[in-house]
């Protein structure tokens, strides 16, 4: 199963934010999408999630055009944990994380014991058991972001889309969510991540897409499409590659 926009033309109904992209993610895989704040990150990633209309172009799932796939059918295929989340209503974190269980019942459908064990594995696997019965709206930014990646594996997607996953994490929970996506990869599912630090894309991307000003500037196997020069054309900045005994790693210049 390969999810892919082809020769997209992206945007919004009062503007076009990039076009003639072509992106694709098979499952066992992740690709890393960096770019510079305002390249058209987001706006690829909800394109090809199909929470927005491609303006030319189209975006395949499986072979066939996403568009014509109901969306509770979207729902178990992909999920996405967006960069923020504003919570309106205190549910505790479990009911959040049930969330992503409605894409496989009834949206008002008490959730069965099936359920609650999946959600259950999601919380001790993210290291967030304790905060089950906590009111989501009185947890951190970073928490919250783990109970958006749990709400996300609970819907037992094939394909998993995260927008700066790590944007809001201390050094630590950087490090788990880094190594979630390598082992959901290993699992069998395609993971999409937006990035800043070339770092993450190093440590966790099978392939890196570069993204500047709606156009891709370059697309292929991670450890060659990162280098100082490319990184230096995407962010308009200088950038310091440290090679060691240990790996490579960038910094800026």
């Amino acid at each position: 199963m390969i999810l892919e926009g082809h020769q997209l033309t992206i945007g919004y109904p009062d503007r076009v934010v990039g076009t003639g992209l072509d992106v694709k993610l098979g499952k066992g895989e992740v690709l890393a999408l960096l770019g510079p704040n305002g390249g058209g990150k987001t706006t690829l990633l909800k394109t090809l999630l199909g929470l927005l209309v491609p303006k030319a172009g189209e975006v395949r799932l499986d072979g066939s055009v996403l568009s014509a796939r109901s969306i509770r059918e979207r729902a178990r295929l992909i999920a996405y944990v967006p960069q923020t989340h504003v919570a309106t209503f205190a549910f505790t974190v479990e009911a959040v994380v049930l969330m992503g269980r409605t894409a496989h019942g009834d949206l008002f459908s008490r959730p069965t014991t099936k359920d609650r064990a999946i959600v259950a594995g999601m919380l001790d696997r993210l290291g967030i058991a304790p905060l089950a019965q906590r009111p989501y709206t009185m947890i951190s930014g970073g928490e919250r972001q783990l109970v958006l990646l749990a709400r996300a594996l609970a819907q037992e997607p094939q394909f998993v889309v995260l927008d700066e996953p790590t944007a809001n994490l201390d050094f630590g929970n950087q490090g788990k969510v880094m190594r979630e996506i390598r082992a959901l990869a290993a699992s069998g599912l395609g993971v999409l991540f937006t990035t800043h630090d070339p770092n993450h894309a190093l440590r966790a991307a099978d392939r890196a897409y570069l993204l500047r000003g709606g156009e891709r500037l370059a697309e292929g196997p991670v450890r060659e499409i990162l280098t100082r020069e490319r990184l230096e054309s995407l962010y308009g900045a200088p950038v310091q590659m440290i090679t060691d005994a240990t790996g490579t790693a960038f910094i800026p210049g």
